[in-house]
């Protein structure tokens, strides 16, 4: 494979990470110092390398929304905030599989079962954690979707429960660098988040964990997140962009906080970093790019993507989704659902302005 686009530091990367070479800190950073245009490039060399040439897409349900203990600087299901969102406890199971049926039909790989709050407890909720058992069951069973499962910090016997039952991911985001992250979340530590993602690793479950940019971090910070997720080994790392929610301690955060440039360079460094991980853009990039843009972070590495609605904020159709994926000059994944992405575009350009969502939510502050 050709490789050279000119720009010594980019492509001496891009040679060393084809020959199997981890790079590090210093390269992450030397790297988010290069043009965009030759960063870009060099991501989409590694990904052609690495990828199958589709786009994996994910969707979520909101299984349980509001109320939570945590003070998560940017969620708007926190107690701690006055957000004025719909608060619910955990759905009826068979309301799960019914989105995640919809979620199927509009081309979905992947389905997530969400829920706000610092943990699902199997000792204390045995009522809850029974129906979030039952849900798994229903769509492992009765829909083509592999099952996710984003609940929060788990034991090692809930983590193996959870791998038991055939959760294939286990989405547990760390939000940001281990510098960054007091400064948005006090109830709870990075280290609270990095256990459960060990356990879910160690139980069998693969990892799904990402960041949210435009929190007011570094661009350190940025890439130290990422060398955190690659000692960790993830196989998904979703990248949300701070959509600031009124009522929120990040709610009045510009939300230009991260330029597209920005995201893109950041989002080529996050290939570079984790060249063999399905790279998933998620929440807020509806307003953080131009819809006209929103195809370039899949010449930039990008290879996966959170359809449809997030946990409190509405998304696009999946339509448009599948539109953004082929101007990109990219297939979507059908290895587990093989669905007709030309029928997808058809029923939501036939459905309107105001489709039913292809999950059922509320109307993210980040993704899962």
């Amino acid at each position: 494979m050709v490789y050279e686009t000119g720009n010594r530091t980019v492509d001496d990367a891009v040679r060393r990470v084809l020959d199997g070479e981890h790079l590090d800190r210093t390269d992450g950073l030397a790297l988010l110092a290069q043009p965009a245009e030759a960063l870009a490039a060099g991501a989409d060399l590694v990904r052609r390398h690495f990828s199958d040439g589709t786009v994996d897409a994910c969707s979520i349900v909101n299984a349980k929304a509001g109320n939570c203990a945590e003070d998560c600087g940017f969620c708007a299901q926190s107690a701690h905030f006055d957000t004025d969102i719909d608060s619910y406890g955990f759905l009826d199971p068979e309301d799960i599989l019914d989105a995640a049926k919809r979620a199927e039909a509009d081309g979905a790989q992947r389905f997530g079962i969400v829920v706000a709050e610092k943990g699902v407890s199997k000792t204390a909720r045995p009522d809850e954690w029974a129906d979030v058992i039952r849900a798994i069951r229903l769509v492992r069973d009765e829909t083509a979707v592999d099952v996710d499962a984003s609940l929060g910090i788990l034991t090692r016997e809930e983590a193996h429960d959870l791998a038991a039952e055939g959760v294939n991911h286990y989405n547990h985001n760390i939000e940001t660098s281990r510098r960054y992250f007091p400064e948005i979340i006090g109830t709870h530590t990075f280290e609270d988040r990095l256990h459960t993602l060990h356990r879910a690793k160690k139980a069998g479950m693969d990892l799904c964990a990402g960041v949210i940019l435009g929190m007011g971090e570094s661009p350190a910070d940025r890439v130290d997140a990422a060398i955190e997720l690659q000692e960790i080994g993830i196989s998904s790392l979703p990248v949300n962009i701070l959509n600031p929610i009124d009522g929120t301690p990040l709610g009045e955060r510009d939300q230009a906080a991260i330029s597209t440039t920005e995201l893109i360079k950041t989002i080529a460094v996050y290939r570079f970093l984790h060249p063999t991980a399905r790279v998933r853009l998620t929440g807020g990039r509806e307003v953080a790019l131009e819809k006209a843009d929103q195809h370039l972070p899949f010449e930039a590495g990008a290879d996966g993507i959170l359809t449809g609605d997030y946990l409190t904020t509405t998304g696009q159709t999946p339509g448009d989704d599948l539109e953004i994926i082929q101007r990109a000059g990219l297939e979507p994944n059908r290895t587990v659902n093989d669905f007709d992405p030309a029928a997808v575009t058809t029923q939501h350009k036939t459905a309107g302005s105001d489709p039913e969502p292809a999950v059922s939510t509320t109307p993210t502050d980040s993704d899962e």
